[in-house]
Parts: C-alpha cells; structure tokens; sequence
C-alpha cells in the first residue's frame, strides 16, 4: 500500500498502531461485504452484466456498480495523518473491470507533515534511550525495593501492621517493574514481528499482568492513604483487625477490575494484544485508576485538616505532634505526586502529548519504586535506629569473639 509506506516505521508507539489498525478494520468490513456478495446469486435480469464486484484496494473499499458507472471516494479520515482535503477519487466500472483511482491517492490525499527519514532515525533513538533509561529506573527501583521488604522481614520490632502494608506497596512495585520487563520482551524481542497486529496468548497476557500491576500499584497507595486515615481517626483502637479489609481493596480490587476487563476484551474488542489505548473498552481500567486518585485526593485534603487540628490543640503533647508528622508526610508526599500526571493525561486524547506522556510514565515513573522504598524505608527513623542498635550488637559480638579467641590462644 503505497500510503502505508510513506507512514514512519517507529515502534512501540500508539498513534502507528491506530492508523494499520484502521486500514486492517476498514479491510475487514469490505472482504465481509465481497464475501456476502458472492454468496448471493445474482438476479436473472442482470445475468451477464453483472459489472464490477466490490473490491478492497488496500485504501479503500469500492461498492459494486454497473458497466458504464462510476464510484468516488474520499481520503480516508485519519487524525494527524492525511490533509483536509475536498477532493475525490473516481473509479469508473468497465467492461475489463475497475479502472485505476483518478486522481491518484498520492495526489489526491496530502499527508501531514511526518518528516524525514533523518527525523524517524532521531525519533527511534530517543525511543532507544528512553529504553535504556526506563530499565535502568525500573532496575535501580527492583534493587531499593527487594532491600527494604528485606529490611521489613528480616528485624522483629519492624514486625506491624504499618510496616505490612508497606511490605505490600512494594510489591506491587515490584509487580509493575518486572510487568514492564516482561511485556518488552514478548512485544518487542523479535524485529520481525509486528506488535501493532500481534494477537498471541502471550502478548495478552503479558498486556494483563502489567495492567494489574498498575491498578494494584494504585490501589495499594489508596490503601496507604486509608491507613493514614484511620491511624489519625481512631488513634486507640488496634489496627490489625483491618489489615484483611487492606489486602481486599490493595489486591482484590485490581483482580476483578482487570478479569472484567479481559472478559470484555475477549468478546467484544479481541484484536490486537489489547494495547491499543484508543478503544473505548481501555475506560474498564482508566476509571478505577481515576477513581483511586479521586479518593485518594479527597483522603490527602481530610488527613490534611486532621493534621492541622492536631498539632494546634494543646492536649496534645510534642512528642505526638512528631510522631503524627513522621507518620504523614511520606504518604502526604506520594498522594499527589503519583496521581497528578494520570489525571492530567486523562483528560487529553491518546495522541496528544505523546512524548511528555512516555517520559512521565516510563522514565520518571521507573524511579517511583526507589523514591517510595526511600521515603518509607532507608529515611524512616524508626528503621535507621533498629539498623544502628543491630549494627552495635553485631560489633560488639564480634570484638567478644575475638578476645574469647586471642584469650584461648594466649591461655593455651
């Protein structure tokens, strides 16, 4: 197809996919069209002048007409692609059959500026080394995760339900990271496959475990909000009851959201490795996640209020008033600063601010996992004072093995 390849040929990006999606769409409904026409006998009357057939010419799909007749198309209507354009293609029906397209599509239909061959090489390089920048974020995050869920486990008095709900909120982390690692292998291991028309079991899946990762990654800070929320509420009642209530919403939640999701993929919208942002079906995710924000916004303006009244009444001694500030600022942190740039991007097309949106999502998002670890692990006084009192015991172990050694060798 002659304008399918004058289209940049730069992976991984949406706005590509939709467009060979569009023309495979528009392909399907015409073979669906010669198919039912060829199962339909003609009409006597019309027997030996049946004239030209339906007929999908890699553009466009042209009706059946009598001899003599003619068709005429416009350019296919593709956002950001082709040209607004008045002029239309004509195809007239002859006793040899169809004629070629007048104008030609070329010069009929004037594409946008797309570029040239040294602008698609630029933009596959920086696609390059957003790669490389997204995997060593995602890497570093993985490394500062898996030490700090050691840090948690490994001491006893680190042993809580806050600490738990932490030791969750890095997993889910964890889950998005190697969710990333594992949908570019199955996606993009292989040059000679094209991702925008994959349709393997393993793509899907691949596509459904990362679109978990991210409702759960959301969901597990909605929890951590909560939490927050009901540590200031009900400051003498044990927490421990509610932990069970914490892992439905952190896990369970995501679990039903994204197994309705491939239920509704599979029987309405099964095209494609169901990466296609456009389709209308991807709001079974983006609502929940909008959702999570919304909440979680609403739960950073009460703790806020809550905070303040606290550190204002006089009943309250100083030594709570800095336990309440240890115990908020972390999640008052994170509240916005995960949510902000999903909401904003929310309310703009797929095709708008492609760029800024693989950055905020991919390379800054891939450093989140390190900068939560941080904030709620290698900060946290709490742990740093259990790490030093350990790192005493361990020094002080080791210099008693060593005089109970020189002494059993000095009384030898």
């Amino acid at each position: 197809v002659i304008l399918l390849s004058a289209l940049p040929k730069v992976r991984a990006t949406h706005p590509d996919c939709s467009i060979i999606l569009y023309f495979l769409k528009q392909e399907a409904e015409c073979l669906e069209i010669i198919r039912s026409e060829s199962q339909t006998p003609a009409p006597p009357e019309t027997s030996g002048k049946e004239g030209c057939r339906t007929e999908w010419d890699g553009v466009s799909c042209w009706s059946a007409v009598p001899v003599g007749q003619s068709r005429a198309v416009a350019c296919p209507d593709i956002l950001h692609v082709f040209k607004k354009s008045k002029v239309l293609i004509q195809r007239n029906c002859t006793e040899s059959g169809w004629s070629f397209p007048s104008p030609a599509y070329h010069n009929a239909c004037e594409l946008e500026a797309l570029g040239s061959n040294n602008d698609t090489e630029t933009k596959a390089s920086y696609f390059v080394t957003m790669k490389v920048l997204y995997t060593c974020g995602y890497s570093t995050s993985l490394a500062a995760l898996f030490l700090a869920i050691g840090i948690f486990s490994c001491f006893r008095k680190l042993h809580c339900t806050r600490n738990s709900i932490h030791i969750h909120f890095f997993t889910s982390f964890i889950l998005r990271g190697t969710a990333v690692f594992i949908k570019d292998t199955v996606l993009f291991s292989d040059e000679s496959i094209d991702h925008c028309t994959m349709s393997t079991v393993n793509c899907k899946a691949a596509i459904a475990f990362f679109q978990y990762s991210v409702l759960a990654n959301f969901y597990w800070l909605l929890v951590e909000g909560l939490y927050l929320q009901t540590l200031l509420l009900l400051t003498f009642t044990s927490d421990r009851r509610y932990i069970w209530w914490y892992i439905l919403i952190g896990w369970g939640v995501p679990m039903v959201t994204v197994s309705v999701w491939v239920v509704t993929r599979l029987q309405y919208d099964n095209h494609g490795c169901w990466d296609d942002y456009t389709s209308l079906y991807w709001w079974v995710i983006k609502a929940p996640i909008l959702l999570a924000i919304f909440v979680n916004f609403l739960i950073f303006l009460n703790v806020t209020r809550m905070l303040a009244q606290k550190i204002r009444s006089p009943d309250i001694s100083k030594n709570y008033k800095q336990q309440y500030m240890r115990l908020t600022k972390s999640t008052l942190l994170l509240i916005p600063l995960f949510g902000v740039h999903y909401v904003v991007f929310a309310l703009f097309p797929e095709h708008i601010g492609v760029d800024a949106r693989l950055y905020f999502e991919l390379v800054l998002g891939s450093y989140q996992g390190f900068l939560v670890a941080l904030l709620y692990c290698f900060l946290n006084g709490e742990v740093q004072a259990e790490i030093k009192r350990n790192w005493g015991k361990w020094q002080s172990s080791m210099e008693s093995n060593v005089f109970n050694l020189a002494t059993q060798d000095f009384t030898a």
